[in-house]
Formats: C-alpha cells, sequence, structure tokens
C-alpha cells in the first residue's frame, strides 16, 4: 500500500499504512491486517479502541449538546475538574484542547504572577533536552535547537539548566531576581526518556517554596496513569502549583487542562486567557457520571517502574 496524501501539508514522516479501525489494544489497517497498537496514538489511547464505557458516553453526550461556548456554566467542566483536583490534591482547572495549549497556559500564568509581583521582566526556569510543544513560545521553551531551528528569533524570558541538577537551580535562584517559576518534564520524553529523580523533585519543590517562586510540572505525556500513580510526580510525595495535563486525559479526545493550586488558582481572572472549542461538551461528558465513569478507581500499577530514588 502506497500512501498517498497530496493535499495535506507534509509535516509528518508518515508510514505507509492507513489505519481503519480498533479494538482494545489491537488496530487494523484498510487492507484487513491486524495489529498491535504499541504506540496508542503516541501517548493518548489510554483506554484502547472501542471502550465500552467511554463510546456510549460520548455518543450520548454529542446527541444532546456538542459545544456552547464559554460564557455559560457547564456541569460537565466542573465534574471533571472536580475529579483531576481529587486525584491531584489541588485546586482548580483550566480547560483547552491540547498539550500546547496546557504548556502555553501555565507560561502566560507564570508570566502573570511576576508580574503581579512587580517583575516587570519575569523568567522561568527551563531545561536542557525539554520538549513541551511547538508553539513559538513553547519552543522557546524546548532544549532541543533541531525543532527550534528556522523559527527564530525565540521568545526570551527562559533560563535554561542541566536536567536533574539541583545545584544549577540554586545557583540561578542566588544571581537572577527575575525568576518567578520553574518549568519542567517530569519525565523528558522526547529528550529521551530522562526521569527527574524523586530526591531532585523534592529539592526544586523547597527551591521553589523558598524562593517563592511557582513549581509548573509538564504532565502532558507522563500524567493519567502511565507510571502507575495518576501523576508522575506522585512518586516523589510532592505538589506542584501548575500542572499542565493533556494526551491521555480524554483517550482520543482532544482535550487538555492546567490544573493548579491555590497559589496559582487566582492569577488569571476573566479576560487573562481564554479559548473557543474547551466548550466542548463531548470532552468531558464520561467524567460527568460516576456510574459510567472510565476513570479507575485506583491506579494500574503498585510500582514505580521508571526513576531510581
Amino acid at each position: 500500500m502506497t500512501a498517498s496524501m497530496p493535499h495535506v501539508m507534509n509535516t509528518y514522516g508518515r508510514l505507509p499504512i492507513a489505519l481503519s479501525h480498533g479494538q482494545g489494544c489491537r488496530v487494523w489497517d484498510t487492507e484487513g491486517r491486524r495489529y498491535l497498537d504499541g504506540l496508542g496514538g503516541i501517548a493518548v489511547n489510554t483506554l484502547g479502541h472501542a471502550h465500552p464505557k467511554l463510546v456510549p458516553a460520548l455518543q450520548e453526550q454529542i446527541a444532546k449538546l456538542i459545544h456552547c461556548s464559554n460564557y455559560y456554566e457547564n456541569p460537565l467542566q466542573e465534574a471533571l475538574a472536580a475529579r483531576l483536583c481529587e486525584l491531584s490534591g489541588l485546586s482548580a482547572a483550566f480547560f483547552c484542547s491540547t498539550g500546547l495549549e496546557a504548556n502555553e497556559g501555565a507560561l502566560k500564568i507564570a508570566r502573570k504572577y511576576g508580574h503581579d509581583k512587580g517583575i516587570s521582566r519575569p523568567e522561568i526556569i527551563v531545561f536542557e533536552k525539554a520538549f513541551h510543544g511547538r508553539s513559538i513560545a513553547t519552543l522557546s521553551a524546548t532544549g532541543n535547537p533541531k525543532v527550534q531551528e528556522g523559527f527564530g528569533p525565540l521568545v526570551e524570558g527562559f533560563v535554561r539548566v542541566p536536567f536533574n541538577d539541583a545545584a544549577a537551580v540554586r545557583e540561578v535562584a542566588e544571581c537572577n531576581p527575575n525568576v518567578v517559576a520553574v518549568f519542567l518534564e517530569t519525565i523528558q520524553g522526547e529528550g529521551g526518556i530522562n526521569p527527574a529523580r524523586w530526591d531532585y523533585l523534592r529539592e526544586v519543590r523547597q527551591i521553589c517554596d523558598e524562593q517563592g517562586w511557582l513549581l509548573m510540572l509538564d504532565e502532558v505525556q507522563c500524567g493519567i496513569g502511565r507510571t502507575g500513580q495518576w501523576f508522575a510526580h506522585q512518586w516523589a510525595d510532592i505538589k506542584p502549583d501548575v500542572m499542565p495535563l493533556a494526551k491521555g486525559l480524554g483517550s482520543g479526545v482532544p482535550i487538555g487542562a492546567i490544573v493548579v493550586g491555590e497559589k496559582a488558582k487566582t492569577i488569571l481572572g476573566p479576560g487573562n486567557h481564554g479559548t473557543t472549542l474547551a466548550a466542548i461538551r463531548c470532552r468531558c461528558a464520561p467524567a460527568s457520571k460516576p456510574s459510567t465513569s472510565c476513570w479507575p478507581t485506583t491506579s494500574w500499577a503498585t510500582q514505580p517502574v521508571w526513576a531510581p530514588t
């Protein structure tokens, strides 16, 4: 089979395979061949394909109301936000469509936090080999020159340090009064599956508390149960101030979220941030009815296998 998509921009190195349907962890192509889906839509299909609870919940909501805008109350958003707060120990959530949007929103929260403190040019500590997205701001926070090439000038306001090096974070704290946040992936994905050590996460949490900074943990790819806890940072027994989510949150339905603690809960107000399509109700529908919820009541593993203590 030869891939032929002449009217779609060539931004992916696609394989010459077209998938037609899936069931559980299996998918079939248009020629009838069956495959074990080891990619999962790139860390998206947490419940597999054609899940018997997810599909009816989506169908039921689509038949009622797909989209209504954020000008009205949305009980389904509140139900999902409450569940995320329960699982994370945080306080509130903002919904969007993608992980990139969630990370962009986190960067805006950090900048607004700095301006509210009287810092006119706030800066954010980011890390070597990091990947946070492909918009201009998230690309600037990313630590991969290859994906940044050709898209300069990048956004200023980022201080880059080595990953898993708490001394480097403390060194910045001693000499840069404009820093307002630390932004990192709990497990670097595109950078080579590099887990943050638990003691490192605890020390960075401590530094942020000492300096009055926000700790922002990008759990877009490693969150939603992929390490055996709901969120990867929970193995270190810490809580972030800001946590972007996406990918597995909707198991194929495009949804992202920024989950925040008390320190960040009121930084953004009406008019500071927004999005159109996060009001699509079918994205939140599976979380609105506990009796049909697709969320497991416990995490999916009992032992950590991804990081040293």
